[in-house]
């Protein structure tokens, strides 16, 4: 089947497709066949219940010097001429990213959506987690510094970060005698509306954070990310590095554990971190990244594997 694909993205210009997942996707899903346009988010519309976006037909192949060619813009309607629409802008999740969800959800009928929006914007990151609390660190979400205090108390070193934050950005780690918690708590609730997320520090994490992705419920494949030297942030946009690992039994049984939901909520493409063979961090559904590196490492074919399920999904629609 040939399908037309529209990539809701960050600027292609400023990419590192290198390590970038969604121009790994785009470059398996133009060996497939597939037609692709480009548009970024702000140039979705919506008028009396069609949605369509100002995009660019637009070629991709693996030169660094050279990775696209754009074609003529045309105005794409989402629900009608397109049959996949790869939502893959990245965070901050903020009102911008929560108002593209709510638009591409009303064509979620007639396209299939990666990840499905209704369920991106009821998944945050950091939130999503909760539902399985029983694998996460001692954890707490709060704005009061008083709190922060009495879970540094009790856990001794503790990691400050923002609730809703990307990338390893505003990550920080306060040792047990408290020293600079009060001014970070009063810097983040100026910086932010939402509470904040505190966790027990984990010294695991100097033996990496593992990334984790899972295609329509099932695991992929993983990496281990390393920390850079001086830096308790594994994540590779900030200076990590990655390694070839296996998951352990307790990894496969927190896979297993959330697979059926992920894949009910029609989250396609989902990374998850855990740290120390056994805490679960985050579940990342809004642009989660990893495939090229755990495809090097392992010899594995994660975009094939998602453009496999994305492919039974466009199948399901129609026939419905």
């Amino acid at each position: 089947m040939t399908l037309t694909v529209a990539c809701q993205m960050d600027p292609l210009d400023k990419i590192n497709i290198a390590g970038d997942s969604t121009f790994a996707l785009m470059l398996k899903a133009q060996a497939r066949g597939h037609r692709l346009f480009y548009y970024p988010p702000e140039a979705l519309n919506y008028s009396d219940g069609r949605v369509w976006a100002k995009a660019w037909p637009v070629e991709v192949r693996a030169n660094p010097d050279d990775h696209f060619t754009l074609g003529d813009p045309v105005n794409l309607d989402l629900g009608e001429e397109a049959d996949v629409v790869l939502m893959r802008q990245d965070p901050p999740f903020d009102l911008g990213y929560i108002t593209a969800t709510h638009i591409l959800e009303r064509i979620s009928d007639r396209t299939v959506i990666l990840n499905e929006p209704a369920q991106v914007r009821n998944a945050p990151e950091k939130m999503f987690v909760l539902d399985y609390a029983r694998y996460m660190p001692p954890t707490l979400i709060t704005r009061s510094y008083d709190e922060a205090r009495a879970f540094l108390d009790t856990h001794g070193s503790i990691v400050v970060k923002p609730l809703h934050g990307n990338g390893g950005k505003a990550i920080f780690k306060i040792d047990s005698d408290g020293q600079n918690l009060s001014s970070l708590i009063e810097v983040f609730n100026n910086a932010y509306r939402e509470p904040h997320m505190v966790q027990a520090f984990l010294p695991d994490i100097a033996k990496g954070d593992k990334r984790i992705v899972l295609v329509d419920g099932e695991v992929a494949g993983a990496i281990n990310r390393l920390p850079g030297k001086g830096e308790i942030r594994s994540n590779l946009a900030v200076g990590g590095s990655a390694e070839k690992t296996e998951l352990t039994e307790t990894e496969r049984e927190i896979c297993a554990a959330m697979g059926p939901e992920l894949k009910k909520r029609g989250l396609i493409f989902v990374g998850i971190d855990v740290i120390g063979g056994k805490w679960l961090t985050e579940i990342n559904v809004t642009s989660p990244t990893g495939i090229v590196a755990i495809d090097k490492f392992n010899g594995t074919d994660s975009s094939g594997m998602i453009w496999d399920a994305v492919e039974r999904r466009v199948g399901e629609l129609t026939t419905r």
